[in-house]
């Protein structure tokens, strides 16, 4: 998983703020259209998105609105389409932020900091049975820790992160085995099998792992 997705057509401005960003430490993937922003998106994931509305294909609201149906990532909206009604449109479909171009890059730099401050400085993560310990790679659950593969590992994670959201089979998929992988979709039904087994105090009625039938699982916090 990349820190920032910098989704930008004109190749320039993408190139120069992946830059900038580089040079502040974030690993950054750019993409110059929504296609394959959301293709990028499924099969890695990212950690905040800086998004242009004006694309060659999609616009930037429909990626914004497709990425928000099945994850919360951070996403800025970057454009130069100031209009009130515009910037009303993207923070509805679910953007943190609309920053209007041209913009102070030491402005930008300043909100990114801010957000992965508030959103990724803790290590932990914490459900009062269970909890993870993401600088040591660590499960414990009521104090005792799990043997887990590092498969198990990175889904655990990604359901907790997303608790109380629904997610894909394909999303889930997609972002734990690559969407290039050669594993079968199956794979992802035996590893929350394996899952259930280890947190679940009758993992044949799952209280925290839970089926959304024909569509993924939902993470329930205890």
């Amino acid at each position: 998983m990349v820190d920032i997705l910098v989704v930008e057509d004109n190749l320039e401005l993408g190139g120069l703020l992946c830059e900038f960003l580089r040079n502040e430490g974030y690993s950054v993937k750019h993409c110059t259209d929504g296609e394959s922003a959301l293709t990028s998106f499924a099969a890695g994931g990212a950690k905040l998105v800086v998004l242009d509305v004006m694309l060659s294909d999609i616009d930037g609201f429909a990626v914004c609105r497709s990425l928000r149906e099945t994850d919360n990532t951070p996403i800025f909206i970057v454009s130069a389409r100031t209009d009130k009604d515009d910037q009303l449109s993207g923070l509805l479909l679910g953007a943190d932020d609309y920053i209007e171009k041209p913009f102070d890059i030491d402005i930008l730099l300043a909100k990114i900091k801010g957000i992965f401050a508030r959103r990724y400085s803790s290590s932990v993560l914490f459900d009062g049975f269970l909890k993870i310990d993401r600088d040591k790679r660590v499960v414990f659950k009521d104090g005792a820790p799990l043997e887990m593969t590092q498969k198990e590992y990175d889904l655990l994670c990604l359901l907790m992160e997303n608790a109380g959201k629904t997610l894909s089979k394909d999303f889930l998929f997609n972002r734990i085995w690559g969407i290039d992988s050669f594993s079968e979709q199956q794979t992802l039904t035996v590893h929350i099998k394996w899952l259930r087994q280890k947190i679940e105090s009758d993992p044949k009625k799952p209280q925290h792992i839970v089926t959304v039938w024909g569509v993924g699982y939902r993470y329930e916090r205890g």
